[in-house]
C-alpha cells in the first residue's frame, strides 16, 4: 500500500519556510535546529495530523501549523534521545547526529529551541475557535511532559518499571508515555482543534493508541533486525544499553506476533472511527506495521 507522500512534501515544503529568528547573532543556533528538522524521513506524526484532518472532513492545510509544530517537537526529542547523556548516537537518518556536528551545548539548546519554536508557531499560525485551539495546545503540551514523552524517558533512562504484574502491559505503559502519546497526540489534537469531543472522537482516540504501541514494538524489531544502512544509524542500540524492550522480552517472535495482535487492534479501531473509509490513516498504518527503516 503506498504512503501519502503528498501530505509528506506539503510539510516538507512548510518546513523548508520556516523562520525562527531574526537576530544575526543566533545564526549557529538556528543552523543546528535546521540541520536535524530538514534531515528527511517519513514524517509519520505530522502526516498522521493531516490525515486525521482530511478524515474528518477537513481541508489538511487548515491544520498544517500543528503539523508543522508536531514535528518541531519530534526532532526536538530525537536530538536530546541521541546526546551521550541518553542514547548516544552518533548517526541519525544517516548523518552525524546533531550534537556530534554541532558539539553538545549547541545540540542541547537546538532541542531546546525547537520545542519552544513549536508552541510559538502553533498558537500564531493556528486558526480555529480560541477555545478549541487552547485544548489542543494543552494536550500537545501533556503529551510531549512528565506524563508524556518526557515521562517516558525518565521511566526508560532510570530503569524504572511500571508497576503491572503482567509483563506486556508493564512494557506497553513505559512506551504509551515514551512513544506513544506523541503518535496518538498527532490524532488527537485534530479532533480537539476541529471542535470534536468525547464520546465521538472514543475510536479515533483507540486507533491512535494502539497506532502507537504498534510502532514502538516494529521499531524494536527493527533494532534487531535492520541494517545500519536501511535504519540510518547503527542498529542494536537498545541492546548495547541494556534497555527492555519487547524482543528482549518476549523474543523475536514473541514481538512479531504482539506486533500483528496490535496491527489487528488499530485497524479494527480506525473501521469503527471511519466507517466511511480513511485512505490516508490505512495507509499509515500498513506502513507503520510493514516498514523496513
Amino acid at each position: 500500500m503506498p504512503y501519502p507522500d503528498e501530505l509528506r512534501l506539503l510539510i516538507e515544503a512548510e518546513l523548508e519556510r520556516l523562520a525562527f529568528s531574526r537576530e544575526p547573532l543566533t545564526d549557529g543556533l538556528v543552523e543546528a535546529m535546521r540541520y536535524s528538522l530538514l534531515a528527511g524521513g517519513k514524517r509519520i506524526r505530522p502526516v498522521l495530523a493531516l490525515a486525521t484532518t482530511r478524515a474528518i472532513g477537513r481541508d489538511e492545510r487548515e491544520l498544517l501549523p500543528l503539523a508543522v509544530a508536531i514535528e518541531l517537537i519530534h526532532t526536538y526529542s530525537l536530538i536530546h534521545d541521541d546526546l551521550p547523556a541518553m542514547d548516544d548516537d552518533d548517526m541519525r537518518r544517516g548523518r552525524p547526529t546533531n550534537h556530534v556536528a554541532f558539539g553538545q551545548d549547541v545540540a542541547i539548546l537546538a532541542g531546546d529551541g525547537l520545542y519552544a519554536e513549536a508552541f510559538r508557531h502553533l498558537l500564531t499560525h493556528q486558526a480555529g475557535e480560541p477555545a478549541d485551539i487552547l485544548a489542543g495546545v494543552r494536550e500537545l503540551a501533556a503529551a510531549t511532559g512528565v506524563d508524556g514523552m518526557v515521562g517516558g524517558q525518565y521511566l526508560d533512562v532510570a530503569g524504572i518499571q511500571p508497576d503491572e504484574p503482567d509483563r506486556a502491559r508493564s512494557l506497553r505503559r513505559l512506551h504509551e508515555l515514551k512513544t506513544g502519546r506523541l503518535i496518538a497526540a498527532s490524532v488527537e489534537c485534530v479532533l480537539l482543534i476541529g471542535g470534536m469531543r468525547r464520546p465521538a472522537t472514543t475510536a479515533y482516540r483507540d486507533f491512535a493508541a494502539e497506532l502507537g504501541v504498534l510502532f514502538q514494538i516494529v521499531d524494536d524489531i527493527l533494532d534487531v533486525t535492520g541494517t545500519d544502512d536501511a535504519l540510518g544509524k547503527p542498529r542494536g542500540s537498545d541492546e548495547r544499553h541494556g534497555k527492555r524492550t519487547y524482543v528482549t522480552e518476549f523474543g523475536l517472535e514473541g514481538a512479531r506476533a504482539l506486533a500483528e495482535r496490535s496491527h489487528r487492534q488499530a485497524r479494527a479501531s480506525l473501521a469503527k472511527a471511519a466507517p466511511g473509509g480513511a485512505p490516508e490513516l490505512e495507509q499509515i498504518t500498513e506502513f507503520i506495521a510493514t516498514r523496513t527503516s
